[in-house]
């Protein structure tokens, strides 16, 4: 399972997606993950089969339309410039998209049907993460608390160039309860990457980096050069840090799901890097935080 994680742009292309990442192409059940380029006045319908599904700007706007209801996404000009609307379409459903720039559908299976729902930038919670060199943003729009699904967790995080996210390492591979307390849950994960000064597809773009390693159970190894459009696949094991180099912020969407009945974001960090987290009690955030501002457009 170490083959085939890091997924450039364009490798994944099936019209009318410029990326789509299936749980049959990831060798996995639940998550997904698609983007949709629409030109000016561009249009496309689709069938959500059995998958529920987000609608979330990356660059631009556009009108969603599904079961009667119209949904107008305002958008961001990057995600480097602002927290977006989005929306929200469940399974069984068939969804016009009219608009122009680029969106990410993150998704995965679901079982029950719920309503399409438009969800606002401004109840978007913003969450400072870390300090010092380990300082991010994470954007929880589709956080377990902040918005109702019925398998689909999805996040988005900003690291100023030059910091690590994703750190200390953590890994959800295994449902259950350790001695100590902690809790962790079988999650699969797909990271979207994007970095700023490059656009999807050029491969002289500024770069980041992204780390999954697995453990004597389940060995894996990854350290992907990543560009904007690129994604990385985690079926299980530690994952980060994710590292932005100096100079070059990295932005990248996180979609989770699982089969637990209950959904969570459990992590367990490697033992033996999670000291770090009781080390940033006596540094600052980083003061470019926030990048993007606290959930308005």
């Amino acid at each position: 399972m170490t083959a085939d994680l890091h997924l450039p742009w364009g490798t994944t292309a099936r019209p009318p997606w410029a990326l789509e990442v299936t749980p049959e192409r990831a060798g996995w059940t639940y998550a997904g993950l698609r983007v949709l380029v629409l030109p000016a006045g561009g249009e496309v319908t689709f069938a959500t089969g059995d998958e529920e599904m987000l609608v979330l700007p990356l660059a631009g706007a556009a009108t969603v339309e599904c079961d009667g209801l119209r949904m107008e996404l305002a958008g961001r000009a990057s995600v480097f410039a602002a927290v977006t609307d989005f929306a929200y379409v469940p399974r069984d459903a068939t969804v016009t998209i009219r608009g122009e720039g680029r969106l990410a559908l993150p998704s995965t299976r679901a079982t029950r049907r719920l309503s399409p729902r438009y969800g606002a930038a401004r109840d978007v919670p913003v969450e400072l993460r870390g300090a010092g060199s380990a300082s991010r943003q994470v954007n929880n729009f589709c956080a377990p608390d902040a918005f109702g699904c019925d398998r689909l967790v999805a996040v988005e995080v900003l690291t100023p160039g030059g910091n690590w996210s994703s750190y200390p390492p953590h890994k959800h591979e295994d449902d259950r309860t350790y001695d100590d307390g902690r809790v962790e849950a079988a999650l699969e994960e797909i990271y979207y990457f994007e970095v700023s000064g490059g656009v999807p597809g050029d491969p002289a773009g500024p770069v980041g980096y992204q780390r999954v390693y697995g453990t004597d159970r389940r060995p894996i190894d990854v350290l992907a050069e990543v560009r904007a459009g690129d994604v990385v696949l985690v079926p299980y094991g530690y994952h980060g840090p994710s590292m932005a180099a100096p100079g070059y912020h990295l932005y990248y969407l996180n979609v989770l799901a699982g089969p637990g009945p209950k959904r969570t974001m459990a992590c367990v960090d490697d033992p033996r890097h999670g000291w770090i987290r009781d080390s940033w009690a006596d540094q600052p955030v980083d003061p470019r935080l926030p990048m993007t501002g606290t959930g308005a457009l």
